[in-house]
């Protein structure tokens, strides 16, 4: 079954410096805390087939650290990963993307976003509504695998939710 990787932007410059919140940059903490997180996942064992990624400066930082590291994985920018991005048109992305992988149960697929909205659709993807309960702190991250059929709206099973704390 397809994994998922929901993993929240590296720490970002405070919104009121920004007249501009797409150009928030990462903070220098929150690059070397994205660093060392994605180092981790990596020394771990994890890895992708794809990253997917908000256009915003912050998230696009993130993946271009993450990318570093996982140096055999391409990036994809994705108007869906914006904040309030559309759910449904992203869903119907991975699914196009999966019928394409040559091995659609083993894909692993790392989507670099924003809160609230990986929260939310990650409660989507388990519940099918989303209920408030989970937290993703910045450069945490969410792991759900997907049923192998499309219908993954309250079919994914949680099967990782970490804090950077616990990575560093």
């Amino acid at each position: 079954m397809p994994s998922l990787y929901l993993i929240r932007h590296g720490i970002a410059e405070d919104r009121e410096n920004y007249e501009d919140d797409t150009q928030r940059p990462l903070t220098e903490e929150g690059r070397k805390k994205t660093k060392q997180v994605a180092k981790r996942l990596y020394d771990l064992g994890l890895r992708f087939d794809l990253l997917q990624t908000s256009p915003l400066v912050r998230a696009q930082q993130t993946s271009e650290i993450f990318a570093n590291i996982f140096s055999e994985c391409p990036v994809q920018q994705l108007s869906e990963l914006a904040p309030d991005g559309s759910f449904e048109d992203w869903l119907k992305r991975v699914a196009a993307w999966l019928a394409q992988h040559p091995q659609p149960a083993r894909a692993s697929l790392g989507i670099i976003g924003h809160e609230p909205d990986l929260t939310t659709w990650a409660e989507m993807l388990i519940w099918g509504e989303a209920k408030g309960v989970l937290v993703l702190k910045k450069a945490g991250l969410i792991g759900i695998v997907l049923p192998e059929k499309q219908h993954w709206t309250s079919n994914g099973i949680l099967f990782l939710s970490i804090p950077p704390k616990l990575l560093i």
